[in-house]
């Protein structure tokens, strides 16, 4: 109903009660939709920030992979940085033949072993 129309608040306010948006399937769309932007932008930020904090000055590619995570790729990722002990670790949790949480473990645990051995 809304789409593509540019008004200020108070216009649209004038245009359409306040109650009557909040019952409108499109505002709820939409509010949801920012809600869900909302948690994403801040697992985002927190993950960024701790990873800045654990290991100093990110690369830029590592940054452009955090970024293109979904939600449920992000929050995993939040877990799995307190395993992380060298920005290694993220590299190989981010790599494409990472299929989860698991296996990315596994593999970061595979390495540790192999180096300690040494």
């Amino acid at each position: 109903m809304l789409g593509g129309l540019r008004y200020s608040k108070e216009i649209l306010r004038q245009l359409l009660r306040e109650e009557i948006m909040r019952e409108s399937v499109t505002y709820q769309d939409l509010l949801a939709k920012g809600v869900q932007q909302g948690i994403q932008q801040g697992e985002l930020d927190l993950a960024l920030r701790l990873l800045r904090r654990k290991f100093g000055d990110l690369l830029d590619r590592l940054v452009k992979k955090i970024k293109a995570l979904s939600l449920k790729r992000l929050e995993a990722f939040g877990e799995a940085l307190l395993d992380f002990q060298s920005l290694d670790d993220v590299t190989v949790w981010l790599s494409p033949k990472t299929q989860s949480k698991k296996s990315a473990s596994k593999k970061i645990s595979a390495q540790r072993y192999r180096l300690a051995r040494l």
